[in-house]
């Protein structure tokens, strides 16, 4: 069974830290509802959703996805690039440890999780404000027995690889090409996001179906064209926080 690990919404979500956007109120009592309707679309899917409580002091705590990298052989604690992310992995380790033999990602590397990218035994890691080549290279040693190979690719403009690219269907990307070049990409099909919608390429895959904003819908037309199914969820508000579908959970075989 696929499980996906969500943690609530913190109360200090007004205090996240951004780097492309220009900070902007928070409603959190509606950007808890929006992440309760994501849930439920992973529900609606067949996952199992343990969800964690919320880390009052942790502002960002509900981007789960940033603190680990989770294979079917082995996971990997990730080392935020935002130090006041760090405390985040502490509950991680504790959840993750019973399904996964752990590899640390250790100082001074730093890596988030939405910097990297798993299609089949390739993984793509994002170079980013908050991810760098040190890390890349121990993801390298901790994953080649396993058959893996780590590439790097260099994002310019957003905040993730994956706020530029995610995996749409197998041999398919979603892709803002202003923001990463599809040169990265060998042996991939691509559907490019509308030019109006910049922020259009996070989309989460669960089976042959994804989990997708409401706030794209030229790039949804232009995804269910290409026979692509959707279920949408809004998600406007953690959008401010500079968060996307796929930060908001781990997702790993139980």
């Amino acid at each position: 069974m696929l499980i996906a690990i969500t943690r609530e919404v913190s109360r200090s979500v007004v205090n996240c830290e951004l780097t492309h956007l220009a900070r902007a109120p928070i409603d959190v009592k509606r950007a808890r509802a929006q992440h309760s309707q994501y849930e439920a679309a992973l529900k609606r899917l067949g996952l199992a959703v343990l969800s964690l409580p919320e880390e009052p002091d942790l502002a960002d705590s509900v981007f789960v996805e940033d603190t680990a990298l989770v294979l079917d052989e082995c996971a990997v604690i990730l080392r935020p690039g935002a130090e006041s992310r760090r405390p985040e992995t502490e509950s991680i380790v504790k959840i993750l440890a019973p399904y996964r033999k752990l590899f640390h990602i250790e100082a001074p590397a730093h890596v988030d999780g939405g910097d990297i990218l798993r299609v089949g035994k390739q993984i793509y890691v994002g170079l980013s404000t908050r991810s760098d080549t040190n890390a890349i290279e121990q993801l390298q040693d901790f994953l080649q027995p396993y058959g893996y190979e780590v590439h790097a690719a260099t994002v310019t403009g957003c905040l993730h690889l994956k706020s530029a690219v995610t995996q749409v269907a197998e041999d398919t990307l979603l892709i803002n090409p202003k923001w990463v070049d599809k040169n990265n990409f060998d042996g991939m099909n691509f559907i490019e996001i509308d030019p109006s919608e910049p922020y259009a390429a996070n989309a989460v895959l669960i089976g042959e179906t994804i989990i997708y904003p409401t706030s794209f819908p030229k790039t949804q037309k232009k995804l269910e064209e290409a026979g692509i199914r959707t279920v949408t969820v809004d998600a406007d508000e953690l959008a401010k926080a500079e968060g996307a579908m796929t930060c908001c959970s781990l997702i790993f075989n139980g």
